[in-house]
């Protein structure tokens, strides 16, 4: 029996050539023209003239081996291929039908299967777009910012742009291994390994966030080794040492020769000092009290000001006066807020390395002149270790020491740090005071006669 769709097709038969191509004329509907050699290989005439090459066959249904279909397959259009080549094409197609190939749906499922590709190509591109090391790591700073101290975020930002974005840039976050990160401690000297243990320990902060979040599978630095911590340094100055750093502070641009010098004096953090603020100050008291976002420890922190120090700030105060011209210029008016240790006034000294090279190319030059060796190496540090040192040979109670530094270990750590609520006000201002009086004994050596060599025992809270 004859289907409608092959009654429709019906027309005559012969072999399509480029003759009987041009030669078949378009009518009121799609006409055909079937070829009596290829069987089902024909050619289609549009009402409009089009004309195109197809291949018609017949297939079992799916599950229906006993029924067939009729389908119809476009071969390509007159113009962008010969009769020779379509006719090609066609035994292809009957190869294919005759092994029970389906052109038809073999062609729909290679559609389906490019349009999937490329969905997929897009997908991947803007996975990786979104989850490029530093698309993600940009994310994570913001947020990181807004829950952290300056100090823990400058760290963060520290480690993300010099130590990883250099190496993970562009990166997917999913294609990230421990092979990746490895190699980036691995390419810190072996010398720095406190540096080791901070990019570490930020880099695993950002990939447990980034895991928490369903960016990655895993953190791969949960597998990982952690880096080796540095040997606890011990280096306490000597009184030599400590009269040669501050003679060299006296040639020093300011902020810094003041800045030096008040880190020596208090044993306050290199950080805490550098971002005093004068709103921090107060000259009636001679107290500076360092808030709990800027203390390391999260801590407020009261900081009695022996007369040394104070003198100091009023350096910088006269200073702020002369730069802004002020009438009536008193060194002893400190101005109500705004940085203390910068050169501008309005930016907080941060020129850590820079501040600690002319400081050291002072001391080489202070050495020289007296004919001294060159001093050891130091670390800034280290003046906050040699007051705690010097604390212990002047006879200060350990508890005071911990109470002038900010420490919440030791003797204010555990129980003790619950039900001891003695703020060692006093205690902290004499021992300040003792320390500030060693100084000046040793930087001025003839005063020495005046300067009597105290233990402060004090009475328990």
């Amino acid at each position: 029996m004859i289907s409608n769709q092959e009654k429709a097709t019906a027309m005559a038969r012969a072999s399509i050539t480029k003759r009987t191509v041009d030669a078949a004329k378009p009518g009121l509907k799609d006409s055909f023209l079937w070829d009596d050699d290829v069987a089902g290989f024909g050619l289609k005439v549009t009402p409009s003239g089009g004309r195109i090459y197809i291949y018609q066959y017949r297939i079992a249904r799916p599950g229906h081996a006993e029924r067939t279909t009729m389908k119809r397959f476009t071969i390509g259009k007159h113009g962008n291929l010969t009769p020779d080549q379509a006719r090609k094409r066609a035994k292809e197609l009957a190869v294919m039908v005759e092994q029970g190939i389906d052109p038809r749906q073999r062609e729909l499922d290679a559609f389906a299967a490019a349009d999937e590709a490329k969905q997929r190509a897009e997908e991947q591109a803007r996975r990786d777009t979104d989850l490029a090391f530093e698309n993600v790591a940009a994310r994570w700073l913001a947020e990181y910012e807004l829950g952290h101290r300056p100090r823990s975020y400058g760290q963060a930002a520290l480690v993300v742009n010099k130590h990883l974005m250099p190496k993970l840039a562009s990166k997917p976050l999913p294609s990230i291994g421990r092979a990746d990160l490895q190699d980036i401690l691995d390419g810190i000297p072996a010398r720095q390994a406190a540096t080791r243990r901070t990019v570490y320990a930020y880099a695993s902060i950002f990939f447990g966030w980034a895991f928490q979040r369903g960016d990655i599978a895993e953190n791969p630095l949960q597998a990982m080794a952690k880096p080796q911590a540095p040997k606890a340094r011990d280096r306490a100055l000597a009184d030599q040492e400590l009269a040669t750093i501050w003679k060299a502070t006296t040639d020093l641009r300011q902020p810094l020769s003041t800045f030096y010098r008040v880190l020596l004096l208090t044993g306050q953090r290199r950080e805490e000092v550098a971002g005093m603020n004068w709103a921090e100050l107060d000259r009636s008291t001679a107290t500076w009290t360092i808030p709990a976002d800027r203390a390391k420890n999260g801590v407020a922190h009261i900081v009695p000001l022996a007369s040394t120090v104070v003198a100091e700030l009023d350096r910088l105060a006269l200073a702020v006066q002369v730069r802004e011209k002020s009438d009536n210029q008193d060194a002893r008016n400190w101005p109500k807020a705004g940085p203390v240790m910068s050169f501008t006034g309005k930016v907080a000294l941060s020129c850590y390395s820079q501040a600690k090279a002319a400081l050291d190319a002072e001391i080489a030059k202070v050495l020289a002149k007296a004919g001294d060796e060159p001093m050891a190496h130091w670390r800034v540090h280290d003046l906050r270790r040699t007051l705690a040192t010097g604390f212990q040979r002047l006879g200060i109670r350990f508890e005071v020491t911990e109470a002038t530094l900010n420490h919440v270990s030791g003797a204010k750590g555990g129980i003790a740090g619950v039900y001891q609520r003695h703020d060692w006000k006093e205690e902290k201002r004499a021992a300040l005071d003792a320390w500030a009086r060693h100084v000046q004994a040793i930087v001025h050596p003839a005063d020495a006669s005046n300067i009597v060599k105290i233990g402060i025992v004090q009475k328990s809270a």
